[in-house]
């Protein structure tokens, strides 16, 4: 079982939303009884209130009234207030968050089209040609090794293949002999 000391009724432990007061349901003791309802509610509710007791010549209770409304108005002021203070520290946060993301989204399509230029030829920055037949020394090319070998004659090109395959026996030249193109030409002489 609980201690009652753990529970506090006090007003100031309450969780008071401002943005809640607008719609919040409340109970309002006046001279005419219990007022109940939203703030506006109870504002329309007090005025009508202080006209009936106008009309009635009763000026102190035309006064209660409208001290009442009044104490409603600047309730319902307040948090009306805040709220647009707080919709607009939203809708800064927003435009910035929007500016970063459209920011970043500029940023990733910029390198999304620097790489796509340097992956097409003839696209993008390209390097400078560099004339082959100069002198090295001036081009800033280092020599390997197998220039080094092959000195100042012409680049070493790929050796040439050699097949070690016997010659194709000649085709029948069409003589109907059945022996080859050089049986033939012996043949006739």
């Amino acid at each position: 079982m609980r201690s009652s000391k753990s529970r506090s009724r006090n007003k100031s432990n309450r969780n008071r939303s401002v943005g809640n007061i607008v719609n919040r349901v409340f109970d309002s003791s006046g001279p005419e009884g219990k007022v109940r309802g939203t703030p506006q509610q109870i504002i329309d509710k007090y005025n009508q209130l202080a006209r009936d007791a106008q009309l009635g010549g009763d000026r102190v209770a035309t006064e209660n009234f409208q001290q009442h409304a009044e104490h409603y108005l600047r309730m319902l002021g307040s948090a009306q207030k805040e709220q647009e203070k707080q919709r607009e520290q939203q809708d800064a946060e927003n435009r910035k968050r929007q500016s970063e993301r459209d920011r970043e989204r500029a940023k990733q399509d910029s390198s999304d089209q620097q790489e796509a230029e340097q992956s097409v030829p003839g696209g993008g920055d390209q390097p400078d040609v560099i004339d082959a037949s100069g002198n090295d020394s001036e081009s800033g090319l280092v020599e390997t090794p197998e220039e080094a070998r092959s000195g100042s004659e012409e680049p070493a090109s790929k050796p040439k293949r050699s097949y070690n395959r016997k010659p194709r026996a000649k085709k029948d030249s069409g003589n109907g002999d059945g022996k080859s193109g050089e049986d033939s030409a012996t043949a006739a002489e």
